[in-house]
């Protein structure tokens, strides 16, 4: 059986669960399979900076330092591959800064 795996990754979870939700109601409204969302590890990605351009800091000899962090939240979703579902999925409008990857496979499983 052929289906697609479709991968999302961004900074705001909560428009990752909404566009999950609308590949979701789609598939199931068209009669293939899914599975998902299943979530994978958020990435974080940290970042320490000083707060001084000059770098010495408060001028109490020690540095001080501000600490920034993004997040990267993940999800992937497996949809049976049809033609009217890929077609449906494909017209889906994506916020600027989601990324989506979109790839065919086979399930070699026996039934």
């Amino acid at each position: 059986m052929e289906f697609a795996r479709i991968k999302l990754a961004g900074r705001d979870h909560k428009e990752l669960e909404d566009i999950c939700s609308q590949i979701k109601d789609i598939a199931k409204k068209l009669g293939t399979s899914v599975r998902g969302p299943m979530p994978l590890p958020t990435r974080r990605l940290k970042i320490p900076v000083l707060k001084t351009p000059c770098g010495d800091g408060t001028g109490h000899g020690n540095a001080t330092w501000d600490r920034w962090e993004m997040r990267i939240h993940r999800r992937v979703i497996d949809v049976g591959s049809n033609e009217r579902v890929m077609r449906q999925i494909t017209r889906i409008s994506f916020p600027e800064d989601i990324k989506i990857n979109i790839e065919m496979r086979t399930d070699n499983r026996p039934e």
